[in-house]
């Protein structure tokens, strides 16, 4: 045993220890944080347009503060890229995390000298715990790789300017610098592919105990490891025995990341984004991730059916239940007030606080009033796939709107790995599953104003093709799992197979 893995075994009881209290006192600290907050935001001229000094508590909260997206914040954004301080928080951002998807195209998201604990720390804290409750700290000592973004930061508004990837890449300590791959010239390359054949270069010799990264993308990194050297990653890497994941449902790509490696390892599931670092896996035995209640941000929650009503339902903590849809609304110490984040999340437990992610709120199929989400239509093609043993590499699914006489349906785009014998037995085994899932779909199917979904089997790495084609290739971006239109499916119909 080296000298990091001696070292991290008291840090991570400490670390350890610290969560187990907090799971005790979350509501407590959401509402010191709530406080905290306001007297910081007070003084801002958000803050005073909103009348913040005036609000005490959270019902006072939600009626001074609208529920805003980025849209309807960006006017503020665009004061602090001119040079206003106290804007949306005391001083200025320490970085902008640039990230993509909105009507304008490029988001800047304040991280500020407040916040940016958040996410370095909490991805520490993920680690810590599963090393404390395994007594598994081997993996200190050997190579660690995070997938990200370029490193390299631009000046917006004369702020550092980056994906958030890379700028978590700066905020790795010194002693587990030694540790980190790939190199830092890698990491600045922009192009996917050229940048995955460089980092299966350096690392392909070396003693790789954890990999960390998006699954589609670790999944592209085995089948390049693979294919050069036509071994189990399991073989390559021998003490590789930990892989922390997020950014999607794990659930599709796990089968096949564990056939890569030819066997299984410990999984470590987290849920980053540009806004903040909300909850980890804190348990190898508990279901959901543990919501992070004690770090700068005060949680809010919506009935995922009323997020576009004009007044919707607005919850804190103490008020959410088990197996209901929300969309998280956050509110931080990077400036961001009652900010509509876009996720939907479902708890799974309320002692502690744990939740699952179900989906996004603009990915959903709802061309005829079904209103499918993500969940589950992930849910429904995992439990058929299992039933055939088969794997999916990827898919997604669009409306397909007949005129005329034929009925429309849905319309999955998969990516198998190997198709099943009777692709039709599959969909309608698929079909069933979809129906048991979400009882507006089954009564539209029912009532013969949707006919059966359809399968569009897509040729291999046509989904890899797609988003090079886009220009979204790596990194942080993920394939949509569900569109109310068909612009991504009419630009897969160019990778089908015949």
């Amino acid at each position: 045993m080296k000298i990091k893995s001696v070292l991290a075994k008291p840090f991570a009881g400490y670390i350890y220890k610290s969560i187990q209290k907090n799971k005790l006192t979350a509501l407590a600290d959401q509402d010191q944080i709530l406080k905290q907050l306001l007297k910081t935001g007070k003084d801002t001229e958000y803050g005073k347009e909103l009348g913040l000094a005036k609000v005490n508590g959270y019902d006072e909260y939600k009626q001074a503060v609208p529920i805003r997206d980025y849209e309807q914040i960006r006017p503020w954004i665009d004061k602090i890229i001119e040079g206003k301080h106290n804007v949306l928080w005391k001083g200025m951002p320490m970085y902008f995390a640039k990230t993509s998807g909105t009507t304008s195209g490029v988001k800047y998201i304040p991280i500020t000298k407040e916040s940016v604990g958040n996410h370095f720390g909490t991805a520490r804290n993920a680690a810590l715990c599963y090393a404390s409750e395994t007594g598994n700290t081997r993996f200190f000592d050997g190579k660690l790789i995070f997938l990200s973004g370029s490193p390299e930061l631009e000046r917006v508004g004369n702020i550092p300017t980056g994906r958030l990837s890379g700028i978590s890449n700066h905020l790795i300590p010194k002693y587990l610098r030694t540790n980190q791959l790939p190199s830092y010239e890698t990491n600045c390359i922009e192009d996917w592919e050229t940048k995955l054949g460089k980092i299966v270069d350096e690392t392909i010799n070396q003693n790789m105990t954890l990999i960390s990264g998006i699954p589609p993308w670790m999944q592209m990194y085995f089948d390049e490891l693979i294919r050069r050297t036509g071994k189990k990653v399991g073989d390559i890497f021998p003490n590789f025995d930990v892989m922390i994941q997020g950014g999607v449902n794990f659930e599709p790509y796990k089968a096949k990341l564990f056939e890569s490696i030819g066997r299984k390892v410990d999984t470590i599931e987290v849920f980053p984004a540009s806004e903040g670092f909300f909850a980890f896996q804190d348990s190898q035995e508990a279901e959901g991730l543990l919501l992070n209640t004690n770090d700068g941000i005060f949680y809010e929650f919506v009935p995922a059916a009323e997020i576009h009503n004009e007044n919707p339902t607005r919850l804190s903590l103490r008020d959410v239940k088990v197996g209901e849809n929300y969309a998280l609304i956050i509110n931080s110490n990077a400036g961001l007030w009652s900010y509509n984040l876009g996720d939907t999340v479902k708890f799974v437990s309320t002692n502690p606080y744990r939740l699952v992610v179900t989906g996004r709120i603009k990915h959903y199929i709802s061309a005829f009033g079904e209103h499918v989400i993500g969940e589950e239509v992930e849910q429904s093609l995992m439990k058929a796939a299992t039933e055939e043993n088969i794997h999916i590499t990827e898919f997604t699914v669009a409306p397909m709107i007949q005129q005329g006489e034929g009925k429309s349906y849905h319309e999955w785009f998969i990516e198998f790995e190997h198709q099943p014998q009777n692709l039709e037995q599959f969909a309608a085994r698929l079909n069933n599953n979809l129906r048991d899932k979400n009882i507006y779909y089954d009564d539209l199917i029912v009532g013969n104003i949707l006919q059966p979904l359809k399968i569009t089997p897509v040729k291999k790495n046509g989904f890899i093709d797609y988003m090079k084609s886009i220009g979204k290739l790596g990194g942080q971006n993920k394939v949509p799992r569900l569109s109310n239109d068909r612009k991504i499916a009419d630009e897969l119909m160019k990778w089908v197979e015949n």
